[in-house]
């Protein structure tokens, strides 16, 4: 579906339009300033993702998508539709997976969806289709009739995104979808996540998962103490603040002075000095001429992670 932010480029194509456009947004809790004045748009059909260390606002941002938690100021539509105006409008297309597991514990797999579709008002023979075909789809169909208890935590997070669709949402709202599962079942979920956009739903997801976003997102914003620091693909993000690769070096005064008398500017990550470059094997070539095998030398490709890194820095958030 296209919706009315669309506009027609000069050969006649259609341009894809904006299903969120926030402009200036703002959420205040009397002193606190949660989200500070931020712009951005969501395309129909991407992954958006919001990415911040704890307290960055990208939570804050999603519940005022949701229409959960007032703006204070600026402009925000979702839709097409503003959600000071429209917020029973804009809930009713979303589909919203939530951080925590909140299943009922009292209903089977099966039993969860029907129950969660009368939220929107779908008919009985409807709605017991749909759930049906979205077991199927998160291959949960030999759970249908287990209760929820019984589930594991994988099977649980699938289930919460089948409810989640279980309206036929335009815009799907993911909090952590994969946060503690293990390798596999994360995988699993994101082949999923992957089949949903391919079929034209547009997706907005926060994580702690650096590289499930790196994965997944086309495009995406690092958020800080309430602002947007970047915006962009994951891809250019890495290019242009970390560069190809990464020199990793054990830290030693050696190497510290030799790095300072070339003018080279390098991080600290604890015992390591990285140096963030697009010449990589130049760099640790010197560096093992220097160090002669005093001090390990390795070279990475740089990752999404640095750059969350450097623009956030290294200490804990709590």
């Amino acid at each position: 579906m296209l919706y009315s932010h669309d506009s027609t480029d000069p050969s006649g194509g259609t341009i894809i339009g904006d299903v969120i456009v926030a402009h200036d947004l703002e959420k205040r809790f009397e002193d606190l300033v949660a989200v500070d004045r931020i712009t951005f748009q969501v395309r129909e059909g991407e992954v958006f993702g919001f990415l911040g260390p704890n307290g960055a606002g990208k939570t804050t941002t999603m519940k005022m998508i949701q229409c959960t938690s007032p703006k204070t100021g600026g402009t925000l539509e979702v839709l097409d539709m503003d959600v000071n105006t429209h917020q029973r409008e804009i809930k009713g297309h979303l589909g919203v997976v939530p951080q925590e597991t909140n299943l009922d514990p009292d209903f089977s797999a099966y039993r969860n969806l029907l129950v969660y579709a009368r939220y929107f008002g779908i008919p009985k023979r409807e709605a017991e289709q749909r759930a049906e075909e979205l077991l199927a789809f998160m291959q949960l169909e030999e759970k249908r009739d287990v209760l929820i208890d019984k589930l594991s935590g994988g099977m649980k997070r699938r289930l919460i995104i089948a409810r989640a669709l279980i309206n036929t949402p335009e815009l799907l709202i993911l909090d952590e979808p994969t946060i503690g599962l293990d390798p596999q079942a994360r995988h699993l979920i994101w082949e999923t996540l992957r089949r949903l956009q391919a079929e034209g739903n547009t997706l907005v997801l926060t994580t702690h998962y650096l590289d499930e976003a790196e994965r997944l997102c086309d495009r995406l914003v690092i958020m800080d103490h309430g602002k947007i620091l970047v915006e962009g693909a994951p891809a250019d993000l890495i290019r242009e603040h970390a560069g190809s690769d990464v020199v990793e070096v054990e830290r030693t005064e050696k190497v510290i002075a030799h790095l300072t008398g070339l003018g080279v500017k390098y991080d600290l990550a604890g015992g390591l000095l990285q140096i963030f470059t697009d010449r990589p094997h130049d760099v640790a070539r010197e560096l093992i001429e220097v160090c002669q095998h005093e001090a390990a030398v390795t070279v990475r490709p740089a990752t999404l992670e640095d750059v969350f890194l450097r623009l956030t820095g290294r200490r804990l958030r709590e």
